[in-house]
């Protein structure tokens, strides 16, 4: 990567506490499983607790790839600097840019819901408002950029009150379902086999949509240079919290299979936590599941913030996007030009799409597009690593299975979900997912004739890097691995 000069962002200001909470915020699992476990259901039924389980398996190596890959590279934009120092330099930013791509429109997309659950527990009456509901979505959205904005430790602050408060309530209600006796059905173990796909379609169905469930748990990485020990802590943080919300996932999938019937699944796809909640405590059970899925959907946008700007900031000190992009605050120690960036952007999103019909149906073929951007950025790490480590994958069953292997199968899985994505989604979704990453064909080329040192990468090569311990020169950013020939290290 370029050598820049400035200020950098804030050193060890996160410890491995603080990074698997941001792990597990980032997939929202409250959010996740009010939004999409109707859909999931109405797709695979019984099978549900399946696909979560097998998509689970291919996250893991991807979350694999991405903690062998920390540990010889710490930068913020992640899979752009990897995926750029393995592959080549073009796919690399194709990578980080699917993730901007990705991400602003999932904020925009989080906003609403965040809006309307508040108006749900605060006026009941005014919660299918659109308008309004979108005025208050954004109202959160621009406390979460301020949040952001004003440092690493602030924002972990604020996402151990949110998280704590909604895993919390999850982990209640986990329990309650559990000793719940009036139940729709008795769960069975052939849940979580093969039997209830409606063969290969089927599997392809459910797991185009649970392989998203997960999606947000790689913020470790983009923190990771504001996070202490990073090389082993933000890959370690980011297992943690797949394995955390995998197990949220099942059991809450698993108890709306076994208390609600399929008419109140189907009839409740907003919020079938709402409706699980009432189930198993009347009165009072809707509106404290209700609490836990506007907390989540709220610190996902923060987490969503996060991977957003610190991706730009990479590419601003890159030289691959404008260089006032990699600007940090002198105060807070933040990419303070790109969060301005990005909040006016999404800020315009927000009123367009409530404005003009035509826009909001444009942002909801883009919202089904995100699958497709997610699939490249994870697929191209999974693919990074094993380029990374090819040197090293022989000197143990150990590097061979979780530096090699399984991030190898977690990349296929990637690309077969985007395949497989091309034939079930919309025309339209299809082409603003492909047209959004051709769009990133302009600043790539663009940069690319100007002659960024993006473009010119000293190769990641895991058999050649020496770690050592980053300490920051009055602010200035320096580089993170040094290499050398002929000093193999075994991590």
């Amino acid at each position: 990567m370029s050598k820049s000069s400035g200020r950098g962002l804030q050193a060890d200001a996160l410890g491995t506490f603080d990074t698997v909470v941001m792990a597990v915020a980032g997939s929202a699992p409250a959010y996740s499983l009010a939004a999409t476990s109707a859909v999931l259901v109405g797709a695979v039924g019984l099978a549900s607790p399946a696909a979560l389980l097998y998509c689970a398996i291919p996250m893991l190596g991807i979350a694999l790839a991405f903690s062998y890959l920390s540990r010889i590279d710490v930068n913020a934009g992640a899979s752009y600097s990897w995926v750029g120092r393995t592959l080549h330099p073009f796919l690399g930013f194709v990578s980080g840019w699917a993730l901007v791509i990705s991400t602003t429109i999932f904020m925009v997309a989080g906003s609403l819901p965040a809006g309307s659950m508040t108006l749900a527990l605060l006026a009941p009456g005014l919660a299918d408002d659109t308008a309004l509901s979108t005025v208050v979505g954004a109202a959160w959205f621009l406390v979460m950029l301020l949040v952001v904005l004003g440092g690493a430790r602030l924002t972990v602050r604020a996402q151990l009150l949110m998280s704590g408060v909604e895993l919390a309530l999850l982990a209640l209600f986990a329990v309650l379902a559990l000793f719940h006796t009036d139940n729709a059905r008795a769960f069975d173990w052939s849940w979580l086999g093969f039997s209830h796909f409606d063969g290969v379609s089927g599997f392809a169905s459910g797991a185009l949509i649970a392989a998203f469930y997960y999606w947000g748990w790689d913020v470790t990485s983009n923190l990771s240079e504001e996070t202490r020990n990073s090389r082993r802590t933000t890959g370690l943080a980011g297992l943690i919290g797949v394995g955390i919300v995998f197990l949220l996932f099942e059991v809450f999938t698993i108890a709306v299979n076994v208390v609600l019937t399929s008419r109140q699944i189907q009839g409740n796809d907003a919020n079938v936590l709402a409706v699980l909640g009432e189930e198993v405590w009347p009165g009072w059970g809707g509106k404290l599941l209700t609490v836990s899925v506007m907390l989540s959907t709220i610190a996902t946008l923060e987490t969503t913030l996060i991977q957003v700007t610190r991706s730009l900031f990479a590419m601003g000190r890159d030289r691959t996007m404008p260089s006032a992009l990699g600007r940090v605050h002198r105060t807070w120690n933040t990419p303070w030009v790109a969060i301005a960036v990005v909040g006016a952007v999404a800020l315009a999103m927000f009123i367009a799409s409530n404005a003009l019909g035509t826009v909001g149906d444009i942002l909801s073929a883009a919202i089904s597009a995100i699958g497709l951007q997610i699939a490249v950025y994870y697929g191209l790490a999974g693919l990074a690593v094993v380029v990374a480590y090819r040197r090293m994958l022989l000197r143990s069953a150990a590097h061979f299975v979780l530096g090699g292997l399984w991030p190898l199968l977690g990349a296929l899985f990637m690309f077969w979900v985007f395949v497989e994505s091309l034939d079930e989604l919309s025309p339209a979704a299809v082409a603003i997912g492909l047209g959004g990453l051709a769009a990133g064909l302009v600043p790539m080329l663009w940069y690319w004739r100007q002659g960024s040192d993006y473009y010119r990468p000293a190769k990641l090569d895991a058999a050649r890097a020496v770690p050592f311990d980053y300490v920051p020169d009055r602010g200035h950013p320096a580089e993170r691995v040094r290499l050398y020939e002929g000093l193999p290290t075994d991590f």
